[in-house]
C-alpha cells in the first residue's frame, strides 16, 4: 500500500485529493505548508508527494527543490498539483526536481495514472 503525502494549504483541496487517493487504495498523509511538507517527508518517508505551488511561506517550487536535493528524500517522486497552468510553470517545476505536473482541479483518472507511473517507473 503506497503512502502519499499531500502538501497543500487548502483544506478543501487536501480533502478532495485524499478522497480520490483513498478510494484508489492509497494511504495518505498531509502537510499544510512547504516547510511542513519537508519535515513530514523526512520523518515519514512517503512513497510519493503531491505538491501545491502557491502556499504562504515556502512555495511548492522551493519545497520540491529541497526535497529533491536532500539525500534522505531525493528518492521520493514529487508530482506538482497546481492551479498554475503556464508552460513556464511546468518547465520550472520539472527543473526543481518534480517528476510530473497536474493542473487543478485534478482529474481522478489522470492523477491515478500519473501516480502509478511515478511509483512504478
Amino acid at each position: 500500500m503506497a503512502r502519499i503525502l499531500i502538501v497543500d494549504d487548502s483544506p478543501t483541496e487536501v480533502h478532495v485529493l485524499k478522497t480520490m487517493l483513498e478510494k484508489n487504495g492509497f494511504d495518505t498523509l498531509s502537510a499544510s505548508s512547504g516547510e511542513d511538507g519537508i519535515e513530514v517527508a523526512k520523518k515519514e518517508k512517503p512513497d510519493l508527494i503531491l505538491m501545491d505551488i502557491v502556499m504562504p511561506g515556502m512555495n511548492g517550487f522551493q519545497a520540491t527543490r529541497k526535497i529533491s536535493k536532500a539525500p534522505e528524500t531525493s528518492a521520493i517522486p514529487v508530482i506538482i498539483v497546481t492551479t498554475k497552468d503556464q508552460e513556464t510553470d511546468r518547465v520550472w517545476g520539472l527543473r526543481q526536481g518534480a517528476m510530473d505536473f497536474i493542473t487543478k482541479p485534478a482529474q481522478e483518472k489522470e492523477l491515478i495514472t500519473k501516480i502509478n507511473s511515478a511509483l512504478n517507473g
